[in-house]
């Protein structure tokens, strides 16, 4: 059963600005156990793909929050979730796109990212 989590940056990851919970070592356990993931953020895209490269940490896909829904057409899986700290906005979008929702703190006890 595939799977794919989207992850905002600021507020949401370790490496955001302002840094949230979610850590990289999450998001590299979850690709080792299949599950699709990359960002959807504000940032630009170019500072999305940046950010991933300068840690190391491979990435599925980058886009806009606001496009989330067009990951449904460019990944099949049987879920699709979306962890952000914003509700006018990340939370927001995901409801809009048919994504599930974790606010990071949930996301980082989820037994999918440990």
């Amino acid at each position: 059963m595939a799977i794919l989590i989207s992850f905002d940056i600021d507020g949401t990851m370790e490496i955001g600005d302002p840094p949230g919970p979610v850590t990289l070592e999450m998001v590299k356990t979850a690709r080792a156990r299949g599950i699709i993931t990359g960002s959807c953020s504000d940032r630009p895209m170019s500072a999305q793909r940046a950010l991933w490269e300068e840690y190391g940490v491979e990435y599925d896909f980058v886009c806009y929050k606001h496009l989330l829904s067009d990951l449904k057409t460019r990944f099949e899986a049987e879920e699709y979730y979306h962890v952000g700290d914003r509700d006018d906005l990340d939370r927001k979008y995901a409801i809009q796109a048919g994504f599930g929702f974790f606010w990071p703190d949930e996301a980082a006890e989820n037994p999918l990212l440990l």
